[in-house]
């Protein structure tokens, strides 16, 4: 397989790794926590306690490095550095423009060296110098000319320049090969000092006619032209980085500026005038959609203050205030608004956004939900309610009085959630509510917040208009779990119209008064055994048979003694019934005996 080679050509890198040792370790901590110091102090300033906290343990472990191995040489390619032939470092795909890598070679250097001895004052000074943090005045921006201005004794680099000039082109110079950059004392300044020397010699004492091509490759030598060979593979890759640079999203690229000025602006005048644009740049992603952008400025509002320590009062009760102001009913406004507009638009991160608000918005967070129109957004208000209005529910408990059913049904479904009971009394009062999904909601609701005790409030379910109300209130009765006085079933019972009623019905009303009464009912469905009429015999006959079969499932001594009498004073299908029933009652006897 072929080696790679640096961009000059003349430094083959081997692509077999060596074992991992100490040294290339504390290379490859050292080179992140160098990455990792150089874009905080870029973000944040170097005064900034983050980036300062990054740059002492850089310099200590720098320090320990250099202690022990004396030096520190890497050679550096566009987004790698390397080590002893090894990758060091390597940039992020989406970053190679905010590297240490690339603006080291962008720059013209192409191996760095640190010496023992270094200085925390020297290491300042490179970072500066790397991403042009100096002197504002300062013209002149290139990093090579910077540290050999300050001819820095622990710091060495070697650049492109001096590389071609060193180079023919042909094969007339070539640095030494792998096995020599393996060698310890090798790096790429002592390679080229010593074909520096090598070149003079040849000037000086080998022209003589001994060696004729000596001073055909001294003259090439100082031919002074300086070149840079780039392969198809490195113009493609900066062809992808130019296309990813224009193609950026000109809202994130906004708001890293703004994050900047955030982080090193120094003047209050210019800091107030930012706060102050942030609430108009909020308005305007909230009106476009811009959920995940939104979401990322309020939470670098919320930590302004960590990031900028020294903010005075003024300024931090001005983001005090943008929190506080985030949900006023404008606002709010455009986001009906955009989601109305787009019922299909994405939803990803408004949860984020609207749980960045205070629990003083739930009642502009129900107004929300009452005009939204998609469903999917509806459900991201409704889990947003749930959250913040979970210790403070007045504003939901006040929506149920909404006449808008959809509305209503999920104000229910929230309460479903709190799972209090001290809210059913505000929901019984939904019982007669025009909307009769609504009705069955509350039924649902009162068996979950109210699995037993009193079942008064589920009786009143029963005269509703639409059957499947009352067929879900008479399930819950039937549980056994309610009580209910007999005397309050009589006004149901006794009406002409409940003779009206389905077979199922009637059958599941005298199983919810077997469950709820007991022995109560007895008297009531005995005297459906004897009872004699001319109108409605059918019907009546059918309500009897019913109450056997009640009699029959309660079991008790009073109502078996009820179905015998009905057995031997009842009509025909009645003492049918009656018997069908005392023989169910016997099975059931039976059964429980076998068992104990």
């Amino acid at each position: 397989m072929d080696q790679l080679t640096t961009d000059a050509g003349t430094v083959p890198i081997g692509l077999t790794k060596e074992a991992p040792n100490p040294e290339v370790t504390s290379v490859k901590r050292l080179l992140a926590l160098l990455d990792k110091t150089s874009k905080s102090c870029r973000t944040y300033g170097a005064t900034n306690p983050v980036a300062q906290k990054f740059f002492n343990q850089l310099f200590e472990e720098l320090s320990a490095h250099l202690a022990t191995y004396s030096k520190l040489a890497f050679l550096v390619q566009r987004s790698e550095l390397y080590f002893n032939q090894e990758i060091v470092y390597k940039t992020e795909q989406d970053a190679s423009n905010e590297s240490v890598a690339f603006k080291l070679y962008s720059d013209g250097v192409r191996e760095l060296t640190f010496l023992e001895g270094i200085t925390a004052e020297t290491l300042s000074y490179l970072l500066d110098s790397l991403w042009d943090s100096l002197d504002p005045e300062e013209n002149d921006d290139d990093i090579v000319t910077r540290l050999w201005s300050k001819n820095l004794p622990t710091i060495t680099i070697v650049t492109a320049e001096e590389i071609a000039k060193s180079s023919t082109g042909d094969d007339a110079f070539a640095l030494p090969t792998v096995k020599t950059m393996a060698a310890p004392e090798s790096s790429l300044r002592d390679l080229l000092d010593q074909e520096q020397a090598k070149t003079k010699k040849e000037q000086t004492g080998g022209t003589d006619g001994s060696n004729p091509s000596a001073g055909k490759a001294a003259s090439r030598f100082k031919s002074g032209l300086v070149g840079y060979e780039v392969l198809e593979e490195e113009l493609a890759s900066l062809a992808k980085e130019i296309q990813a640079e224009s193609s950026r999203d000109n809202t994130t690229y906004l708001l890293d500026m703004l994050t900047a000025i955030l982080a090193s602006e120094k003047t209050p005048a210019v800091l107030t005038k930012l706060f102050s644009l942030w609430g108009t740049i909020i308005d305007s992603l909230l009106a476009h959609g811009k959920w995940s952008a939104v979401d990322s400025m309020l939470q670098l509002l919320q930590d302004a203050t960590e990031i900028r320590q020294d903010l005075g009062d003024d300024h931090k009760k001005q983001l005090a205030t943008l929190m506080e102001n985030f949900a006023r009913p404008e606002r709010m406004k455009m986001i009906e608004t955009y989601l109305n507009r787009l019922p299909d638009g994405t939803a990803a991160g408004l949860q984020s956004v609207l749980l960045s608000m205070t629990p003083t918005a739930v009642p502009a967070l129900c107004a929300l939900l009452a005009n939204l129109n998609s469903l999917t957004h509806q459900r991201v208000v409704i889990e947003t309610i749930e959250i913040l209005a979970k210790d403070q529910p007045d504003a939901v408990l006040r929506g149920l009085s909404d006449r808008r059913p959809l509305y209503v049904k999920n104000l229910l479904s929230i309460l479903l959630k709190w799972n209090n009971p001290r809210f059913a009394d505000a929901i019984e009062k939904l019982v007669r509510y025009p909307d009769v999904q609504v009705r069955k909601e509350v039924v649902r609701a009162i068996g979950i917040l109210r699995p037993n005790g009193n079942g008064i409030k589920l009786l009143s379910c029963l005269n509703d208009a639409e059957e499947s109300v009352r067929l879900a209130a008479l399930k819950l009765l039937m549980s056994g779990q309610y009580k209910v006085p007999y005397s309050s079933w009589t006004p149901l019972v006794s009406a002409d119209i409940f003779m009206d009623r389905t077979l199922s019905e009637k059958r599941a009303v005298f199983q919810a008064m077997r469950a709820t009464s007991g022995d109560e009912v007895i008297p009531f469905f005995e005297s459906l055994f004897t009872e004699w009429s001319w109108t409605n015999r059918k019907k009546k006959e059918e309500l009897a048979t019913l109450a056997a079969e009640a009699l029959g499932k309660l079991a008790t001594p009073s109502a078996i003694a009820a179905l015998g009498i009905g057995q031997k004073k009842g009509n025909a299908s009645v003492r049918q019934a009656c018997a069908l029933a005392l023989a169910q009652t016997q099975r059931q006897q039976q059964f429980k005996q076998a068992a104990s």
